[in-house]
């Protein structure tokens, strides 16, 4: 097996699924993993709840994209969780002992080579362990420039962290890669899969979710401070955790630059191009929204409301085309 090569990536699981593909020898772009899995999605959930706010996800759920990308490229991933933090340890020491880079699940909060302002109680962070030295892990955090050192004992307090999607000390590692292919035909299927999902007729997923949120964003009372507080926690889930609205949009087109060569299909690129607009469209509701919370711009949810049901219209006849484009 070769040495392991750290690739910076957008996204922690697509950019740690990507890596770990490409290291066993399945060349393997990030923007090809989130695509064939089906990654990017939309919901708004506000019967879901996280530190009193409502959930807004612009992605699948955790591990989807790992089951996503094993179930499109033929291959299979070998995945296990722990009773305790021995056991897990130990495992974790056995597979490096044997050469495996490892994919793990952690959380955010006691990666100590985080800066602090970065870390919050997020427990779906994946990261690649590929070696060990005495009492440090060797890292490549997709989401990092470079590689870095982690000791055990932080890291197990990131691998068996509690709450929310708790990792349970999970680890995996892809399996029969040689196998795997990129088919032109899961190309296909991932986009009609995505297309149908972001066209739900639900005022809480896809374009009907966006457009859903902006409704409740221009019925917020903007003298009540819970109101920016809200705001500021749309921004917050969608520039901090993960890559957010704009990135996962800009993710997406680069991978439907690639499908365009892989299926012959060429008016995939130009709607790439659409896409990368709509995201920039993205970043400015963002910076609308945090301008106001910042108290730069007077607060005003209609006005924000507005760019999201636009943002929403947009999507809706994005994905319809996109649709036809593999009719």
């Amino acid at each position: 097996m070769t040495a392991f090569q750290h690739r910076h990536a957008a996204h922690c699981e697509s950019g740690t699924v990507a890596n770990l593909i490409s290291h066993h020898g399945l060349a393997l772009s990030e923007p090809m993993a989130f695509g064939l899995a089906g990654g990017l999605s939309f919901a708004y959930l506000p019967f879901v709840r996280i530190q009193e706010m409502p959930l807004i996800a612009y992605r699948v759920p955790p591990r989807a994209i790992i089951r996503g990308a094993r179930k499109a490229l033929g291959i299979d991933f070998h995945i296990e969780r722990f009773g305790s933090v021995a056991a897990g340890e130990a495992r974790l020491d056995a597979l490096l002992d044997q050469g495996h880079a490892v994919g793990l699940q952690t959380s955010v909060y006691w990666l100590p080579y985080f800066p602090e302002d970065m870390r919050f109680h997020f427990n779906a962070h994946n990261l690649v362990v590929y070696g060990r030295d005495g009492d440090d892990y060797l890292i490549s955090d997709p989401v990092g420039e470079h590689p870095v050192r982690c000791h055990r004992d932080d890291l197990n307090r990131a691998r068996f962290a509690k709450g929310m999607l708790a990792p349970r000390g999970t680890l995996y590692y892809p399996e029969n890669v040689a196998a795997g292919a990129i088919r032109p035909a899961a190309i296909r299927h991932a986009i009609r899969r995505t297309a149908f999902m972001m066209q739900a007729p639900l005022p809480i997923f896809g374009a009907g979710g966006i457009r859903g949120l902006g409704r409740a964003i221009a019925r917020l009372d903007r003298n009540a401070p819970d109101s920016l507080r809200l705001v500021g926690h749309i921004v917050r889930m969608q520039e901090e955790i993960g890559t957010g609205g704009a990135g996962f949009r800009f993710l997406y087109a680069a991978f439907l630059q690639e499908a365009a060569q892989h299926t012959g299909h060429a008016a995939l690129a130009p709607l790439a191009e659409r896409l990368m607009e709509i995201g920039d469209e993205w970043r400015a509701f963002a910076l609308a929204a945090a301008r106001m919370v910042k108290g730069r711009d007077a607060f005003d949810p209609p006005a924000l409301g507005a760019l999201l049901a636009a943002l929403g219209q947009r999507e809706k006849a994005f994905f319809d085309d996109l649709r036809r484009a593999l009719a």
